[in-house]
């Protein structure tokens, strides 16, 4: 059975600040198989990549990112939070993270050396145009074969299919959804590729399930590397966690 892939959640985000160029940067050199990053849009329709509505926890500004422009976001903090070694580290754009990862992103010769894991932030029923946004952005950039996208609404991946049909699709759901999210019955909306389940909801019950429905499975956030262990037995395809190195070292 195939190592599952590792997938760095908000970059390395054990040790720096989760979605910075810091953090992604850092989980390349810690031997990530590629990112998992949260995109949102500023007040002038901008993809940036932050996880939280808003960027009081992890920035030194206030208010929320749909209501702040790109030039306010660009002046923010996003590094001090998580130690003084990283003091001006800002949020980055969609496109500025695709520029900061080029290297990384360069064909190898290896099959999919990066995989971008972009979960779209939104709970939206309509669209504030988050999903052609992004799209947008990564049809720029020719990254289609790298992108799976993932998000808690299955409205949201409908959109995206609409716009894309080509770029895979994963939907996220926990324990604390309401039956019909954590069950993925809403799953027809999406028509995804992939389940995104958090870690506790995988038994091996689960995995026949899901190799029956010919899906595949990436799971969150594994730190614990006996866990790690365990996923990987059950055979899921990717480990989404905050310590690459950490899970890495468990599965060699």
């Amino acid at each position: 059975m195939a190592r599952p892939l590792i997938l760095a959640h908000r970059g390395a985000s054990a040790y720096a600040p989760e979605n910075t160029m810091a953090a992604f940067r850092l989980a390349h050199e810690l031997g990530a198989d590629g990112i998992e990053f949260d995109v949102q849009l500023t007040r002038d329709k901008i993809p940036v990549v932050i996880h939280d509505d808003t960027v009081e926890r992890t920035t030194n500004g206030a208010g929320r990112v749909a209501a702040l422009t790109i030039a306010e976001i660009a002046r923010l903090d996003a590094g001090a939070w998580k130690s003084a070694n990283y003091v001006g580290e800002p949020i980055p754009t969609l496109a500025q993270l695709f520029d900061g990862l080029a290297d990384w992103l360069r064909p190898t010769g290896r099959v999919s050396p990066c995989l971008l894991n972009l979960e779209l932030k939104t709970e939206r029923f309509f669209s504030d145009g988050l999903e052609r946004q992004v799209m947008n952005v990564i049809a720029r950039y020719g990254l289609q074969e790298r992108i799976l996208l993932s998000s808690f609404s299955p409205f949201a991946l409908r959109r995206a299919r609409a716009l894309r049909r080509d770029i895979p699709r994963g939907l996220l759901y926990d324990s604390t959804m309401a039956l019909p999210l954590r069950r993925a019955w809403l799953r027809f909306w999406a028509n995804p590729q992939a389940l995104h389940p958090e870690a506790s909801l995988i038994d091996a019950r689960y995995m026949e399930w899901a190799r029956r429905k010919k899906l595949q499975v990436n799971t969150w956030t594994v730190d614990d590397p006996s866990e790690a262990r365990r996923l990987a037995d059950l055979g899921v395809h990717a480990l989404i966690t905050n310590k690459p190195d950490v899970i890495r070292d468990a599965l060699k």
